[in-house]
């Protein structure tokens, strides 16, 4: 079984000099429900299929299944999609011995940026870059899922 360990943090400064790859995607939920998603990617020109577990009582892990499609077969699924397609540009920044992810939301989701880091184990220690701002990885109107469902410029509390 795949467990994912992932934080989520704010943005708060300019990570644009340290970007070392960037590729657009688009992903769709089939499921978007408590504690299950079956999303549908297309990141760059590949498809991706994935099915992710509940979050721990941390809402640090979850049990993660992703399976890569074909393009074709990744198009024709989302068409399957709920409402609320997500669109970003993912940018990958190496810091310490870690690559963040850093998603720069477009769409209904516009103005929000999000840097994500997985680890190995959850105590794993890593290091934070200057730009990283406040950690949100408890906050689950920060989770793509909800993000579709609620997106951020309908929030009435927005980042600073």
């Amino acid at each position: 079984m795949a467990i994912e360990i992932e934080r989520k943090f704010k943005v708060k400064g300019d990570f644009s000099r340290e970007v070392q790859k960037s590729l657009r995607i688009m992903q769709g939920y089939i499921c978007a429900d408590k504690g299950r998603t079956v999303r549908v990617r297309i990141k760059g020109d590949e498809g991706y299929l994935t099915i992710k577990g509940p979050s721990d009582e941390k809402m640090w892990s979850r049990y993660e299944f992703e399976q890569k499609i074909s393009l074709a077969d990744a198009e024709e699924l989302m068409t399957l999609c709920v409402a609320g397609l997500i669109d970003k540009v993912r940018n990958y920044v190496v810091a310490g011995k870690h690559t963040w992810e850093i998603d720069v939301f477009h769409g209904e989701n516009e103005g929000l940026v999000i840097a994500e880091i997985e680890l190995a184990a959850e105590d794993e220690t890593f290091e934070l870059p200057a730009w990283i701002g406040e950690e949100v990885t408890l906050d689950r109107r920060y989770y793509n899922s909800a993000l579709s469902q609620t997106p951020y410029s309908q929030w009435a509390e927005k980042d600073e």
